[in-house]
């Protein structure tokens, strides 16, 4: 039998191999199929395999793509030749699991920059994160830079948390930014852009209410501010930044065409007071710029070559590149895709922030919620939601995926690393005549070694709710790895039953169970739909009360394991877990 180092050094080469297919990250799970796969006699020593591989592909994930290059290059000379031989020989059906980027129209390898600008007033949700991996993802498929921007210029929803939470996801879904910035770092230059634009007529300070402004911009009439010398704009921009102008009604506005079909042009705001203090930069700015105008001035004065985002900005592209061009800066190339929006769900951060304020659900890692902190605590691994971002690409297409292939993904990653355990919802108390004593040894994991357990029964157990209700006088049914049994009693709370020979298990149905002394109290809760027909479903979380088998103790805070005919769950806290899915 292979000692620990062998099968480290194995692992080593696997995970090295399967990172760089994935993009840098190893799958553990994926590692430990294969190394079972090529040396079956290690199915034996699967727990142990598991152990030696959680600590490979760790170290191997910490390194970035080019160093884990160099390791397997210099550590397996030859093997990236027969990597490649074996991509080549792919399936079809396997090639359409790893779905390929479009090329990118004017991109060079070495030149390209991309980046993700999120605002930080809210936790990141998946909409963000297909945002984030594939600008990343082009990022490292043109040998380029990504670039992470807080788009932190609206002092009155941002805080500190938030950037945090923003980090701390990337770090968690295996996004590695090559530069890491916040726009309100950039504040001199923005003001020295305005002052540009209003020496070149390309600006002007407005006092019109927001009402008047917006009936304005409505009819495509300008108003009086319009007119000012480049002197008197000035003179109320000066005013503006002292703070001698106050209120919501001072503002810098664009000289775009109050006649323009595309209503996004007619005078938009570029820049505001905004009065409260800012998570960064306290009170050292009252006068901030709106996204229409720090968005296309930081791409362009970043380098930024390919500027990736929803569909949903599509009417503003005509205004991003009308700023640019009258300051005189490079155009970046705009790429668009389709948001992304799980049915049922909502990623509005106003929305969440509104049922979070409401007390509907626990915070923005409730796990309802579509945010990355929500889907990491109920169970979703990084590796599936990189799989599920992938498969959508950069199609234009609007549409609204709903969770089964999110699942479908994370169930796949989750089968051959997860644990089984017995559980029992709602249990029921059944009783077998005469109290048959029996040793029953039950594997961990049906295919592979991760070991056993077991548990000794004298004739009572107990059963799912669910599972009892269908149980009538003379109905048949086994006791999963224990025996068949016919019903012949229900009481209220009781079910007895008789043993009957097990000559017929492939064509009986399977019940799980638990014993009274050998299980101890568990809590799963079960996500439903967060909306129904757009309106909050109080129904979308309950909690589901019963009994676990006892060597679920050893289960750690954040594990995910499955509950055996019921589903994979996440350990949220000792005794309470999450239902992931099914």
């Amino acid at each position: 039998m292979p000692s620990d180092s062998d099968i480290s050094l194995i692992a080593r080469k696997i995970a090295l191999l399967n990172a760089n297919e994935h993009d840098g990250k190893a799958n553990p799970g994926a590692v430990i199929g294969r190394i079972l796969s090529e040396y079956p006699d290690l199915r034996k020593e699967s727990s142990r395999v598991k152990s030696i591989v959680a600590d490979v592909t760790s170290s191997i994930n910490e390194l970035t793509i080019s160093e884990q290059r160099a390791s397997l290059q210099k550590e397996f000379p030859g093997v990236l030749e027969g990597s490649a031989a074996r991509k080549k020989e792919l399936s079809k059906a396997e090639s359409m699991k790893r779905p390929q980027l479009p090329e990118l129209p004017d991109a060079a390898s070495g030149s390209v920059i991309t980046r993700f600008p999120p605002e930080p007033n809210g936790f990141m949700h998946i909409g963000h994160a297909k945002a984030a991996i594939l600008g990343s993802e082009y990022a490292k498929k043109y040998a380029g830079k990504f670039m992470v921007r807080f788009d932190d210029t609206n002092p009155a929803a941002e805080k500190k948390e938030f950037y945090d939470a923003f980090l701390e996801s990337f770090d968690w879904l295996g996004i590695k930014p090559d530069i890491v910035k916040n726009a309100s770092d950039d504040m001199p230059k923005f003001y020295d852009i305005a002052q540009q634009m209003i020496q070149k007529f390309a600006a002007y300070v407005c006092s019109c209410s927001q009402g008047r402004m917006r009936e304005y911009r409505a009819s495509g009439l300008a108003c009086e501010h319009r007119s000012q010398s480049a002197s008197e704009n000035f003179r109320l921009w000066e005013a503006m930044l002292s703070g001698k102008l106050e209120g919501e009604n001072s503002t810098l506005r664009f000289v775009g065409d109050m006649q323009s079909l595309n209503t996004t042009m007619r005078d938009p705001v570029l820049f505001r007071i905004v009065e409260e203090s800012h998570p960064l930069k306290g009170h050292s700015f009252r006068v901030w710029p709106t996204y229409d105008f720090d968005g296309p001035v930081e791409d362009s004065l970043d380098g930024v070559t390919h500027a990736m985002r929803s569909k949903e900005y599509e009417l503003r592209d005509e205004l991003y590149d009308a700023i640019l061009d009258a300051v005189g800066l490079r155009r970046p190339k705009i790429i668009e895709f389709s948001r992304l929006q799980l049915r049922n769900t909502t990623v509005s951060k106003r929305n969440l922030r509104k049922l979070i304020e409401e007390g509907r659900v626990q915070g923005w890692d409730d796990p309802r919620l579509p945010t990355i902190a929500g889907l990491k605590r109920r169970g979703i691994l990084p590796e599936a939601i990189r799989e599920f971002v992938m498969a959508m690409g950069l199609s234009k297409v609007e549409s609204q995926p709903t969770w089964d292939l999110l699942e479908s993904i994370n169930r796949k990653l989750l089968d051959p690393v997860a644990k089984r355990y017995f559980f029992t919802g709602d249990p029921v108390a059944l009783e077998v005549d005469g109290h048959p004593h029996l040793e029953v040894r039950l594997k961990f994991h049906p295919d592979f070694d991760f070991g056993s357990r077991a548990i000794p029964t004298a004739g009572k157990f107990l059963i799912s709710a669910s599972d009892a209700s269908d149980m009538t006088t003379g109905s048949k049914f086994r006791l999963i790895e224990a025996y068949n049994c016919e019903v012949y009693s229900r009481q209220e709370g009781l079910i007895r039953v008789k043993r009957v020979p097990d000559d017929v298990q492939e064509k009986i149905t399977k019940v799980q169970w638990v014993t009274p002394e050998g299980s101890i109290p568990f809590a799963v809760m079960v996500t439903g739909p967060l909306l129904v027909d757009e309106s909050y479903n109080p129904k979308s979380l309950e909690i589901l009360n019963g009994r676990v088998e006892k060597s679920a103790e050893n289960v750690k805070v954040g594990e995910i394991f499955q509950l055996v005919r019921f589903g994979f769950c996440r350990l949220d806290a000792p005794g309470t877990a999450i239902l992931a899915h099914k």
